[in-house]
């Protein structure tokens, strides 16, 4: 799946914290995976070998997890929330990659791999499914959160995008209406 559509799934896994700081964390845990990708500055044929394989396991869910909590407001539930972040992005993965992209969970200690049979292409019509609904899903957040994926980002541009959502869905408070 695209990095996108990993950080929409992880900020809408972390909207039961309060501090925007935590859901950010818990975003970019649900990107950390993806930093194996960076093997592509050592050339194609270092990625393809290593891409699906540095930090897409074990290891990586662990530092996450630990880096993650440690910066966090509330770090018990941000390392959970997170650590779930990190293997949905797993989870992705192993469905919407396609097909020849394993995952090495327990490197370094094994080069097992993991995959599915039924994996299906990264230009999908699953993945623009997905990729739609987590969109809108994230955009649907301004009613009861008060909040969209544009926090990550500033919060002075989430409070405009918040405040035209909940204009055209009709649930602007009276209060705040211009």
């Amino acid at each position: 799946m695209s990095p996108i559509v990993h950080a929409e799934l992880s900020w809408l896994l972390a909207q039961g914290l309060r501090e925007r700081r935590d859901r950010i964390l818990v975003t970019c845990a649900g990107l950390a995976p993806d930093l194996d990708g960076l093997s592509l500055l050592a050339g194609e044929e270092f990625y393809a070998r290593y891409h699906h394989v540095i930090f897409h396991g074990y290891v990586g869910a662990l530092i996450t997890m630990t880096v993650c909590a440690a910066l966090a407001r509330r770090r018990a539930a941000v390392a959970l929330v997170s650590v779930a972040a990190f293997h949905g992005h797993l989870l992705c993965d192993l469905a919407g990659s396609g097909p020849g992209w394993p995952i090495h969970y327990f490197w370094p200690q094994s080069l097992r791999e993991w995959s599915w049979s039924g994996q299906w292409n990264l230009a999908s019509w699953q993945n623009s499914l997905i990729g739609l609904a987590a969109t809108l899903a994230c955009l649907a957040c301004a009613v009861p959160f008060q909040r969209t994926l544009v926090e990550l980002f500033s919060p002075r541009w989430d409070a405009e995008v918040t405040r035209t959502v909940r204009r055209r869905l009709g649930r602007q408070d009276a209060a705040n209406a211009p």
